[in-house]
């Protein structure tokens, strides 16, 4: 599946607030959010950002953009239910904006330099990792 692809799928699990597992017909696929970086296990706020994750999601229909691939996921631009799941979770302050594979992301930048100032999620420490 290449780049460009667009798949509808149930999303029927969550690693992480950035990594969700979908089945899209009978097949099953790890999936990548496209352009954002959130905590990983044993780092602060990972919780919290999976649970937001799991909130946006979780059993709910989900329409997938392929973007690419990575370490055998699919990366893409993921809605749920008509909702951006990137920038939910960067608007909530459970995930930023991953500047490397970020680009024409303005909508994402926006989302966390208002998330910041609010001090919503991480950003009410000095820095993204909540510490």
């Amino acid at each position: 599946m290449g780049a460009g692809a667009i798949l509808i799928c149930l999303v029927v699990g969550i690693t992480d607030g950035d990594t969700l597992t979908a089945r899209c017909d009978d097949k099953t696929h790890k999936v990548r959010l496209a352009q954002i970086d959130a905590p990983e296990r044993g780092k602060p706020f990972f919780k919290r950002s999976k649970q937001s994750l799991s909130e946006l999601c979780y059993h709910k229909q989900a329409t997938l953009l392929v973007t690419g691939k990575s370490y055998e996921r699919i990366v893409a631009a993921v809605d749920c239910e008509g909702r951006s799941a990137s920038v939910e979770q960067v608007k909530r302050g459970m995930a930023w904006v991953w500047g490397r594979y970020a680009n024409n992301a303005h909508s994402l930048y926006d989302a966390q330099e208002t998330a910041r100032q609010a001090k919503r999620g991480m950003w009410r420490f000095n820095n993204k990792e909540g510490i």
